[in-house]
């Protein structure tokens, strides 16, 4: 049976997940209602997080499919995945054109001499424009550096959620079939007959994770056959070499994973039984073998420290809470997170760097859903000498909104360092181009949300370490911070909310240094909001005013850890998000600042 193995790439939202659920509906391998994205957070986001695997069958020919994450901060997931693959599918939403994403995932496929097939998607979409989509396309290839062949491409028109595709807009068609032909006809082969000879050789592009198992190597196999039992050689990216036995193997058929006895140049496979494997190192069964070119993986842009939850209401919500938990937590977490690195100090603290406050957010409600409590530091980003410079991570931001918010858009990123290069517009509708250190889009975010009332769509990927931008002055608000214990009322919260945005609502358990709000004069302000009314047995010469609440700025994580500042952890219990001061008296905390 020949083998094809391709890759789904595409920006947030394009509709990769669902044309490639429907893709495994119509081979017969998946039933109605089963999706690639089947992570409870990816469920309730619409978000692809982690990279899949599936394999679909189609004439006599095995189609291995990757699924790979759309979102900048799990870009170091697509960068792994295209190494292992022979041709992607460039899935682009009629209406929106290629977007950063895009540009990013494409990027890396034309640089690994990959021949794209682009599929113009939603071309049901009452905006959709397929021909300026396509020009567009094509103008994004030529723009990053792509060969003559590889701008040749063939383009397929679909609309995922129907599953249907057309090589031609004005062709009939029911189903996917003109997809699979144009798989078959231009994606080549995996292996050749000559590559089944040689001597087995396998390299990891993902990792798992089992608890009867241990840890999972997702292999490619580029030549030979291993078979279950084999004693094979680990060969390190640093010339090291360690052995081990392999103790299972998988295939995939549809979404699910099949025990094999074997695997086959040119198949997509998990294998156990090597405790140390890692991404990029070269399995084979010939001590003498060559290793084959190593994958990099790309260093996260920004640190935090997680810590033992010492707050007053600390234990009342999780079931893990010991640094000890946390540890081994955390561990199990770089067992198959390759983005992410962890230094373990000692004591309560642990030092986690990831590629962006999503990747980091994503592990901490993982964590406060399996019953964990712990509280995090303000997201500082990682910064790099070189030479005797000073350099720091870059973003590019593209933002798309009604051309009546583009000055506030535009002056609110010039003051955080940012440089627009480029500007569309588009009837009401403008496309915005910035690029500008990755400290000036931290916390930006629900300002953003602000300034383009809801209507705004922002994206960001990580560029490169640039030289320092300088100093940037961001508008701080102040904290609003209870400086007593108890029951948040609501004719107190009702006085406090003219003074700035609240985060709890009436009845909320509140301790002395919790953050409630914040205030819009931008100074620190102690409250007390379990103060009520004061009754008396005589009756007043004016009616009670009515009281009217406006509903809280209810704390995330992501909200969280954009509106903190550098003197507050962020507590993260199962069932509640609570902000507070590291200090948590005025006693401590003017000590604190005499100090500094």
């Amino acid at each position: 049976m020949e083998i094809r193995n391709i890759a789904i790439i595409a920006h947030v939202d394009h509709g990769k997940t669902t044309l490639t659920d429907a893709l495994l509906r119509q081979t017969g391998v998946a039933e109605e209602g089963v999706s690639m994205d089947s992570n409870a957070l990816e469920l309730e986001r619409g978000i692809t997080i982690y990279s899949k695997n599936a394999a679909v069958f189609y004439k006599d020919t095995k189609i291995n499919i990757v699924d790979t994450p759309g979102h900048a901060d799990f870009g170091s997931e697509v960068e792994r995945v295209l190494r292992s693959i022979d041709s992607v599918l460039l899935v682009v939403d009629a209406q929106e054109g290629p977007m950063p994403q895009t540009r990013f995932v494409l990027k890396k496929s034309l640089e690994l001499g990959l021949k794209p097939i682009v599929i113009i998607n939603k071309i049901d979409k009452s905006a959709a424009d397929p021909a300026r989509c396509e020009e567009q396309v094509l103008e994004l290839f030529l723009e990053l550096g792509a060969s003559d062949a590889q701008a040749d491409f063939p383009v397929v028109y679909a609309i995922g959620k129907q599953g249907v595709a057309k090589l031609k807009l004005e062709d009939e068609s029911t189903d996917l079939t003109p997809l699979l032909e144009t798989i078959l006809s231009h994606v080549p082969p995996a292996s050749s007959p000559e590559a089944l000879e040689k001597t087995a050789r396998l390299q990891p592009f993902n990792l798992g994770y089992d608890n009867f198992l241990g840890r999972l190597a997702i292999v490619r196999a580029y030549e030979g056959v291993l078979k279950t039992g084999d004693a094979v050689f680990v060969k390190k990216v640093g010339g090291e070499t360690h052995t081990g036995k392999i103790t299972k193997m998988f295939t995939f058929r549809g979404l699910k994973k099949v025990e094999s006895t074997e695997v086959v140049a040119g198949d997509i496979a998990m294998i156990a039984g090597i405790p140390e494997i890692f991404i990029g190192e070269t399995i084979t069964i010939d001590a003498s073998a060559e290793p084959l070119p190593a994958i990099a993986i790309d260093e996260p842009t920004i640190t935090l420290n997680f810590l033992v939850n010492n707050s007053p209401f600390a234990g009342r919500e999780g079931k893990f809470v010991t640094s000890r938990q946390i540890r081994d937590r955390l561990e199990r977490e770089l067992e198959v997170n390759v983005g992410l690195r962890v230094e373990f100090p000692s004591g309560d603290l642990f030092k986690v760097s990831g590629r962006g406050e999503l990747h980091i957010a994503i592990l901490l409600e993982n964590m406060r859903r399996e019953g964990f409590e712990m509280q995090v530091s303000q997201p500082q980003v990682i910064f790099h000498e070189e030479g005797g410079k000073k350099f720091e991570p870059f973003e590019e931001v593209i933002i798309d909104t009604p051309s009546v918010y583009q000055g506030a858009v535009i002056e609110r990123l010039g003051t955080r360092k940012f440089v627009m290069s480029d500007l569309k517009i588009h009837e009401n509708q403008v496309r915005l181009t910035f690029e500008g250190p990755t400290r000036g889009l931290l916390g930006y975010r629900s300002q953003f949300i602000l300034d383009t009332k809801g209507e705004g769509i922002l994206s960001s990927r990580f560029v490169a370490f640039k030289p320092y931008a300088g100093e940037i002055k961001s508008r701080q608000v102040g904290s609003m911070i209870s400086m007593a214990s108890g029951k948040a009322l609501g004719f107190s919260l009702w006085n406090l909310q003219d003074r700035g945005v609240l985060y709890i609502g009436p009845a909320a358990l509140v301790y002395e240094g919790m953050v409630i709000g914040n205030t819009s004069k931008g100074e620190e302000m102690m409250v007390n909001p379990t103060k009520g009314k004061q009754l008396s047995n005589m009756r007043s010469s004016g009616a009670d005013e009515a009281i009217n609440l406006i509903p809280p700025f209810e704390l995330t994580i992501e909200r969280g850890l954009e509106v903190m500042t550098e003197d507050e952890y962020l507590e993260i219990a199962p069932t509640s998000v609570r902000l507070r001061k590291q200090a948590l008296s005025e006693i401590d905390r003017s000590r604190s600042r005499r100090q500094a």
